[in-house]
C-alpha cells in the first residue's frame, strides 16, 4: 500500500554486492551482514525488517556467500511471500525461495510423497467449512454459519497446537479458549471431521504441515534431502509460529544453525490462530551464540504517531510488553492524532466518509486512506457511507489482483498486442507505452473517467487503472521500454503476486492490516466492548486486544483519526464509552499510569556460547553437559534422531521382539482411529521399534526411550507396558 514511486517501484538493481548495503541503518547493515550462524531480528513497527531480511539475503546472494537455490524464506501470507520475492528480484537475487510454511511444505509434500508414502498425495481441500458441517450433520450437531466458522477455527487451532480430539476439552480450557459450543461437543465433531476426510482420501491445510513434520521425523532419507536442498533459513513474523511450524522448522534445520528470525512480540494478534510469541522471546535460550539485533527507527510514520504508539504498549502488562521495543521516529513532525466521538455507529461512519471525501478533494490518493475495523461486521455500515459520498473503495482480503478475471483477460489484451501490435488499428496514434496500454485496455472497459458509484463495474475499472498506472510509472523508470517488456513484468508480478495498487479507499478489519500503511488511517469504533472486544476477558486477552489497537496505530503514516460511538444505532441508549486503552492518551481522559519495561533502545548484541547476553532475550540457562549417544551394538557415536531414538545403528542387528512390535502395531492402529489422527502422532515406527527392543519392565525404563515423553507416558504408559509382559488384548476391545 505504499504509494506509487518510480524509486520504489522499479529501482535500478543494484551493480555490486556492497551497493546493495546502500541506504541501510547501521541495524540495518549489521542484519544484512550477519550471514553466519543464528540472528535474531527484533524489529519495531515501521522499523524496516522487510528491507533488511531481503537486502541480507541478496547481499549474500550478490557476495556469493550464499547460493539462491539453497535458501529457504518462509512468512504468513502469500501477500508477503510475493511482496519478499518482488524485493529480491529487484536486489538481483532471483532463485530465492520466499513462502509461507504451508506452500513450502506442501511443495515437499507432493515431491516425496511417492517416495515416502507410495501413490499420489491425496486432494487437498481448500475450504473445509463445507467438510464441517458434513461432520456436523454426521453428530447430530446443528450449527448455524457462525457457529460452523468458529468450530472450524476450533479445529485448526487443535491440529496447529498438535491436540487430538479426545485432549481437545482440557486443552482449550487450559488455553482459556471461548468455545462455540460445548467442548464435548467440538471434541466429537472433530474426531468425525478427521474421520470424513479418511472416508473421502482428502487433507487439509494443517494435514500438509503434520504430514511433512510425520515424513520428515520417519523418513531419515528425506530429512536429508530436504536439508541438502536448503542450508540457510530466514523466518519473517517469527512471533506469529505455532508449535506444529515450530517443529517444522526445527527439521528443516536438523543440527544446524545457520537460521535468522525476524519479529515483534508487540505485534503478536494471532493468538487464537495458535500462534506464540515465546519461540521469539525464548530464542537465545535455544541459541545461546546468537546475535541479535534491535531495530527501532520508524521510518513510517510520524512522531506524533510514534508517541501514541509507544503510549499504548507503555500501559502493557505480560511477557511481551516486558520486551517492548521503544520507537523512535525518523520522519518531520505531522498533525497529532484526532479523536471524534459521535452519537451511533451511522454517524461515526457518515462522519468518516465526509473527511475522506474532503482528503480526496485536497488530492490525497484514495489508495493512501484505510478504514480499520475490529470485525469484519462493520465493514457494511462503512460500505454504505462511502458510496452514499461517491468514494471509492476496496476491501481488503477480496480476490487476489492477477487472479482477478478483468486483469487476466487485460494481461491475454497487452500480451496479443506486444505480438501482433504493428497490425493493430488501435496502437496507430499510440507514441509511447503508456499510450498504448490506455489503447489496448479501453477495448477492455478502461475509460478516463471512471463509472458512477461503487460495485462490480467500478472494482474492474479499478482494476484496469491499477494497470494503467504501472504501466505509465514502468515507462518513467525504464526508458525505452517496450509493450513486450512491460508484459514480462506482469508475468514475473503475477508469479510472485506481486500487484500494483489499486486506486480505492481500503477497508479492512485490524488484523488484515497488519503488514500494511497508508498516508492517513480511520480507526473506527475504539470503544469499550469492541475495544477490546467483548469476549476478550482473561488477562492475556486483553493484552492481546491492546496489540491489536497498536497495530492499527501503526499502520498511519501521516495523519491518524480514532473515533467511536455513543450507541450503536440512532436514538439508542448511549452507554458507550471509549476504549480503555486510550486513558491518559487522549485529551482529558486522565492520567496513562504508564511504566518502565525493558527493551527500549535498538542496536547489536553478539551472542557467546558463555550463556551471556540479557536485553530482550533471556539468557541461555547453564545445562548439564550430555555425553554423546552411543550405539549399544558398535559403540558408535549416533548423530541421527532416528538412530538415536533406536540407541544403535541403522545398518546394526536388531534384537526387537516381533511379537512385541507387531501387538503395539496393532494397538496403535485401534489408538489412532479412536482418536482420529494419524498413527504416527500416538508413537512414530521408530519409538514402537524401539519399544520392542527393549521391552520395559515398567514406567522408568519406559520413559528412557526417546518419543515417549511425560504426556504419552501418562496417557499410553500402562497399555504398552501391559503388551510388553505379554497381556493379550490390551486397548482393543471397544469398551476400552
Amino acid at each position: 500500500m505504499t504509494a506509487a514511486t518510480h524509486s520504489t517501484l522499479f529501482p535500478q538493481v543494484p551493480d555490486s554486492a556492497d551497493a546493495v548495503l546502500e541506504g541501510l541503518d547501521p541495524e540495518q547493515r549489521e542484519v544484512a551482514t550477519a550471514l553466519r550462524g543464528p540472528v535474531c531480528v527484533l524489529a519495531g513497527a515501521g522499523t524496516g525488517k522487510t528491507r533488511a531480511i531481503t537486502h541480507r539475503i541478496a547481499y549474500g546472494v550478490r557476495a556469493g556467500i550464499l547460493q539462491p537455490s539453497s535458501v529457504l524464506a518462509v512468512t504468513f501470507t502469500n501477500r508477503a511471500a510475493g511482496e519478499m520475492r518482488g524485493r529480491l528480484r529487484q536486489l538481483g537475487a532471483s532463485g530465492v525461495q520466499a513462502r509461507t510454511f504451508h506452500s513450502a511444505a506442501l511443495r515437499q509434500l507432493q515431491y516425496f510423497w511417492p517416495k515416502a508414502i507410495g501413490g499420489s498425495l491425496p486432494r487437498l481441500v481448500d475450504r473445509k467449512i463445507q467438510l464441517v458441517a458434513d461432520a456436523a450433520a454426521a453428530c447430530r450437531l446443528r450449527l448455524d454459519r457462525g457457529e460452523l466458522r468458529d468450530a472450524t477455527a476450533e479445529i485448526e487451532w487443535s491440529k496447529v497446537t498438535q491436540t487430538v480430539p479426545a485432549d481437545y476439552a482440557p486443552a482449550a480450557a487450559k488455553a482459556g479458549r471461548e468455545t462455540p459450543r460445548d467442548p464435548a461437543e467440538i471434541a466429537q465433531l472433530y474426531a468425525a471431521y478427521e474421520d470424513l476426510k479418511r472416508t473421502r482420501s482428502v487433507i487439509d491445510f494443517e494435514d500438509v504441515l503434520l504430514l511433512t513434520v510425520a515424513v520428515l521425523q520417519d523418513r531419515h532419507d528425506v530429512a536429508e534431502q530436504v536439508r541438502a536442498q536448503y542450508q540457510h533459513f530466514v523466518v519473517d513474523e517469527y512471533q506469529d509460529v505455532s508449535p506444529l511450524q515450530q517443529r517444522l522448522l526445527e527439521l528443516w534445520l536438523g543440527d544446524r544453525d545457520d537460521l535468522c528470525v525476524v519479529g515483534d512480540a508487540s505485534q503478536t494478534i494471532y493468538s487464537f490462530t495458535g500462534a506464540t510469541p515465546d519461540h521469539l522471546l525464548d530464542f537465545r535460550v535455544r541459541h545461546p551464540g546468537a546475535t541479535v539485533v534491535k531495530l527501532v527507527r520508524d521510518y513510517r510514520s510520524t512522531p506524533q504517531v510514534v508517541h501514541l504508539a509507544n503510549g499504548l504498549l507503555a500501559q502493557a502488562r505480560g511477557r511481551a510488553a516486558d520486551h517492548r521495543l521503544e520507537l523512535v521516529s525518523q520522519r518531520p513532525a505531522g498533525p497529532e492524532p484526532v479523536y471524534t466521538e459521535y452519537a451511533d455507529e451511522p454517524a461515526e461512519a457518515e462522519g468518516a466518509a465526509r473527511r475522506i471525501r474532503e482528503l480526496l478533494d485536497s488530492g490525497v490518493p484514495a489508495a493512501e486512506i484505510a478504514v480499520l475495523f475490529r470485525t469484519n461486521s462493520q465493514s457494511e455500515t462503512y460500505e454504505q457511507a462511502l458510496a452514499d459520498a461517491g468514494v471509492p473503495y476496496q476491501l481488503r482480503g477480496a480476490e487476489r489482483f492477477f487472479d482477478r478475471p478483468e486483469v487476466r483477460k487485460a494481461g491475454s489484451a497487452l500480451r496479443a498486442a506486444a505480438r501482433f501490435g504493428g497490425n493493430d488499428s488501435l496502437l496507430d496514434d499510440a507514441v509511447d507505452l503508456p499510450s498504448q496500454v490506455r489503447a489496448v485496455l479501453s477495448g477492455e472497459g478502461w475509460t478516463t473517467e471512471p463509472p458512477a458509484g461503487s460495485g462490480a463495474v467500478r472494482e474492474r475499472w479499478e482494476s484496469l487503472a491499477a494497470l494503467v498506472g504501472l504501466a505509465q510509472d514502468f515507462a518513467a523508470a525504464r526508458a525505452g521500454a517496450t509493450l513486450s517488456d512491460l508484459v514480462v513484468e506482469l508475468d514475473e508480478r503475477a508469479g510472485a503476486q506481486h500487484a500494483p495498487t489499486v486506486q480505492g479507499v481500503t477497508l479492512a478489519s485490524l488484523h488484515s492490516a497488519k503488514g500494511l500503511e497508508w498516508d492517513v488511517v480511520f480507526l473506527v469504533g475504539v470503544a469499550e466492548g469492541m475495544m477490546p472486544i467483548t469476549y476478550a476477558k482473561t488477562d492475556e486477552q486483553i493484552e492481546e486486544e491492546r496489540r491489536l489497537l497498536y497495530v492499527g496505530v501503526t499502520r498511519a503514516r501521516q495523519r491518524l483519526h480514532l473515533s467511536w460511538a455513543l450507541a450503536r444505532s440512532p436514538g439508542g441508549r448511549a452507554n458507550r464509552r471509549p476504549s480503555r486503552f486510550l486513558k491518559g492518551l487522549r485529551p482529558g481522559s486522565g492520567t496513562a499510569g504508564g511504566r518502565v519495561t525493558a527493551g527500549g533502545a535498538g542496536g547489536v548484541e553478539h551472542g557467546s556460547r558463555s550463556g551471556g547476553g540479557g536485553g530482550v532475550v533471556a539468557p541461555a540457562p547453564r545445562r548439564a553437559r550430555r555425553t554423546p549417544a552411543r550405539c549399544r551394538v558398535c559403540g558408535r557415536t549416533l548423530t541421527d534422531a532416528g538412530e538415536m531414538k533406536l540407541m544403535r545403528c541403522e545398518g546394526c542387528p536388531s534384537d526387537m521382539d516381533e511379537g512385541v512390535y507387531e501387538r503395539l502395531r496393532e494397538w496403535r492402529a485401534v489408538q489412532a482411529e479412536r482418536s482420529g489422527q494419524p498413527a504416527f502422532c500416538v508413537f512414530t515406527d521408530k519409538t514402537l521399534m524401539a519399544i520392542a527392543e527393549s521391552v520395559p519392565e515398567d514406567e522408568r525404563e519406559l520413559a528412557r526411550i526417546p518419543g515417549v515423553g511425560m504426556r504419552k507416558l501418562n496417557r499410553y504408559g500402562s497399555d504398552v507396558l501391559a503388551i510388553c509382559a505379554g497381556q493379550e488384548g490390551v486397548g482393543l476391545d471397544e469398551g476400552d
